[in-house]
């Protein structure tokens, strides 16, 4: 069942409202995402780009001959990924506003899953509030520690 769910970067400057299918989320593990994002994997959620509205447009980079990523040229944040044929595309879950509650049904790219970042449950956790000379940095600098 698709729910309207609104995203954008990290600045602000690139926004957009989709109509997502919480079952079209998913773990992509290809190299090329890796590199475009940084990460060993990225998590996306699939939709038609019919069921995608731009408030504000992206850019787009040219990642290879056949696909297309949007970004924010300002603050760099990758949206998603976009076939230059065909009617789907994909939006980063990262940069939904409202990203909880979103589950991953699959791993795209399995053969290039890096295994030890995908169980990590028995891993210390550690959150920000207990970092107080960083939480301080943040309050110093903006008032406030970050969500």
């Amino acid at each position: 069942m698709k729910q309207e769910m609104t995203g954008g970067c990290q600045c602000g400057a690139v926004r957009y409202t989709a109509q997502i299918d919480p079952e079209q989320a998913y773990l992509c593990h290809c190299r090329m995402c890796q590199r475009a994002t940084g990460g060993v994997s990225i998590a996306f959620v699939g939709l038609p780009k019919s069921d995608m509205e731009w408030q504000s447009e992206p850019d787009w980079y040219a990642s290879s001959p056949i696909a297309r990523r949007p970004f924010c040229r300002k603050c760099g944040t990758p949206l998603g990924f976009a076939f230059n044929e065909g009617e789907n595309m994909d939006i980063t879950v990262g940069s939904l506003d409202e990203p909880y509650g979103i589950e991953p049904h699959w791993h795209f790219a399995a053969e290039k899953i890096h295994e030890v970042w995908i169980d990590t449950s028995e891993l210390k956790r550690i959150s920000l509030s207990e970092h107080a000379a960083l939480s301080q940095r943040w309050i110093d600098a903006t008032g406030e520690v970050p969500e």
